[in-house]
């Protein structure tokens, strides 16, 4: 069976015509590149010194490119090794964001795992290092700024390696005799 793609101006892409063959649905997305950015993109895989998602990006875009070489999804996605909805995402994004977006990766909403100390909570971290240490020590430890944290319901829980990232952030090293 031979699958080819109808666009628009019902002409379309592979070895039959639409009598004889299976006919794709309409692309929604097309890919239509100016000249100047045909050229980028061709640099951009010729020279190959940027990172290899932007060098797929930009191999899909030429190959997709409907006055190019008007390839199908499919001979795309086998050809540069990555799936048929990668292509369509490119087209996508090429359509809807623009020609440096759709060269790029997509950036995260949320981070991946949302933080155990927001600034509110860091001041108070750094309100309690800097005040005296509890009675019988030199110093806070990083245990005992945890505990004091949970203890004054700052946060729910807190790891003592928490503690110590957030003070490496602000160079704050309250377990040290010499500071403040």
């Amino acid at each position: 069976m031979k699958i080819f793609c109808v666009f628009a101006d019902n002409s379309f892409v592979g070895e039959q015509s639409p009598e004889k063959g299976v006919v794709m649905p309409e692309k929604k997305y097309i890919v239509r590149l100016s000249d100047d950015e045909r050229q980028q993109l061709n640099e951009l895989v010729s020279k190959g010194r940027t990172a290899a998602y932007r060098i797929k990006h930009a191999h899909i875009l030429l190959k997709a490119d409907v006055d190019g070489e008007q390839w199908t999804d499919e001979k795309i996605a086998a050809t540069f090794g990555c799936h048929r909805r990668t292509v369509e995402n490119v087209r996508l994004c090429l359509v809807t964001e623009g020609f440096d977006a759709a060269l790029e990766r997509k950036k995260r909403a949320t981070p991946p795992r949302e933080e155990i100390i927001d600034g509110r909570a860091e001041a108070q971290l750094l309100r309690i290092a800097c005040s005296t240490a509890p009675g019988g020590r030199a110093a806070w430890t990083l245990e005992l700024l945890a505990e004091k944290m949970v203890a004054l319901q700052i946060v729910d829980t807190v790891s003592r390696e928490t503690v110590r990232r957030k003070l490496k952030k602000t160079r704050l090293n309250p377990t040290c005799a010499s500071a403040g």
